[in-house]
């Protein structure tokens, strides 16, 4: 009699399914009031603070300056990674980082970005898309005297992006630079690390409707401070 083969053996246990949830079926029926072109601010920024102050106040959201950025080296290759907005104005949208770091280093050699806002709890993303510029050392240096003591010794402890042996690596460079920078001493502020402002070229405003019927409204700049708004469809 011929035994079973170990490959009709394997073939005979079901596969596990990777992903123990019907993903088809996960969906949310939004039912937020709309975006209309008459209620918008006139500036994409006004509208940004006008949603942000909703978001920081009445939304519900954990970190809402909170935002992804997505760059793309100079071959194309794009990467993102969660970002902290810490300050926006009609000149732009600013964060801080490692210059070394790969994603400081995709926006030197291609200053295209988009940021992109996911305020989920409140059925709305805001994407902002531009150019990125490098802030002046003056503008880093007193955004850096904020930042609490331990995070400015982390500027210094982390080669960001870079592969570090360990945790215990990264640790013990934390507490070298604890020892040197007691609390209450001041940290200069690395030079490989400061801020960049994005120049927004459009800005995105999306709100959740029934039926998958969204609302997305963007604004274009025309140049000269004026801008364009138009209706996408959802």
């Amino acid at each position: 009699m011929g035994g079973v083969t170990d490959r009709e053996a394997d073939s005979a246990v079901p596969a596990a399914d990777p992903v123990p949830f019907d993903l088809a079926s996960m969906r949310k029926q939004y039912r937020a009031e709309g975006l209309s072109e008459t209620g918008l601010a006139a500036t994409p920024v006004e509208q940004f603070a006008r949603w942000f102050k909703q978001a920081a106040t009445d939304g519900g959201l954990f970190e809402p300056n909170a935002m992804v950025v997505s760059t793309a080296d100079a071959e194309g290759r794009p990467s993102s990674r969660t970002v902290l907005l810490k300050h926006f104005d009609e000149q732009g949208f600013v964060f801080y980082t490692n210059y070394d770091s790969r994603k400081a280093r995709e926006l030197d050699a291609n200053p295209y970005v988009s940021l992109l806002f996911p305020w989920h709890p409140m059925a709305r993303q805001v994407v902002v898309t531009g150019v990125a510029r490098r802030t002046g050392r003056d503008e880093t240096a007193a955004y850096f005297r904020t930042r609490p003591h331990g995070s400015q010794l982390g500027a210094w402890a982390s080669a960001q992006s870079t592969v570090v042996a360990g945790r215990r690596a990264l640790d013990a460079a934390y507490a070298e630079l604890a020892a040197r920078y007691p609390e209450g001493e001041q940290v200069p502020v690395p030079p490989h690390w400061g801020g960049f402002r994005v120049v927004p070229e459009a800005v995105e405003f999306w709100q959740g409707r029934e039926n998958r019927l969204h609302d997305r409204l963007r604004y274009v700049a025309e140049g000269g401070g004026s801008w364009r708004v138009e209706r996408l469809s959802p």
